[in-house]
């Protein structure tokens, strides 16, 4: 049973961030982290997958269609198609229109999961061009879970954690360094029983 969940999205400068969150965070088999960077339509080698998985000791993985979510692992939107969350723990992939000028969506990744993991969810938006998810955001919020966006100085284009603050509440502004701090005790952190 998978019982926490971080996604992670970012846009232009995101890759060194996100290599950065990674570097420092061990996970459970009760928890996976879903990641969405936005990445040339013609990206059809595992380069990026490659890249961050050099930062970590975490298996990533770009998910099939129909692939079923284990924890223990981090997963990354392949190119071109929308990484979506369904009900029953498994992923699917869509070539839909773009989102916010996008796919893979942002918006998409953190909507879909903030249906399916509600309170259990923290949702991280770092650095990045344009508003894409924000109102993923919004949904994250809105469901019980956590939001945090990266320190818009820090950020190479603040964009994106500006737009989602101008959206909704987030409960935590944090350079990557201290992003990464809180993430790697989140998932330390012993869940609280169901009542």
């Amino acid at each position: 049973m998978i019982n926490k969940v971080a996604v992670i999205g970012g846009s232009a400068g995101s890759i060194k961030v996100v290599k950065t969150i990674l570097g420092g965070i061990s996970i459970t088999n009760e928890s996976a982290i879903l990641i969405c960077l936005h990445r040339l339509q013609t990206d059809v080698s595992a380069g990026l997958r490659d890249v961050l998985q050099y930062a970590t000791n975490i298996p990533v993985i770009e998910p099939k269609d129909r692939e079923a979510i284990q924890g223990g692992n981090i997963y990354l939107s392949p190119p071109n198609v929308h990484l979506v969350v369904e009900p029953d723990l498994c992923f699917s992939l869509s070539s839909s229109p773009l989102v916010q000028y996008s796919r893979p969506s942002i918006d998409v990744l953190f909507l879909s999961a903030s249906e399916v993991f509600q309170e259990n969810l923290v949702g991280v938006l770092v650095t990045g061009a344009n508003k894409d998810g924000a109102f993923g955001m919004k949904a994250i919020r809105e469901s019980g879970g956590k939001t945090i966006v990266q320190e818009p100085s820090e950020c190479f284009i603040d964009t994106m954690p500006k737009s989602a603050m101008s959206m909704t509440a987030i409960d935590h502004v944090l350079g990557a360094e201290s992003i990464k701090t809180w993430l790697d005790s989140y998932f330390k952190e012993k869940p609280t029983p169901q009542t």
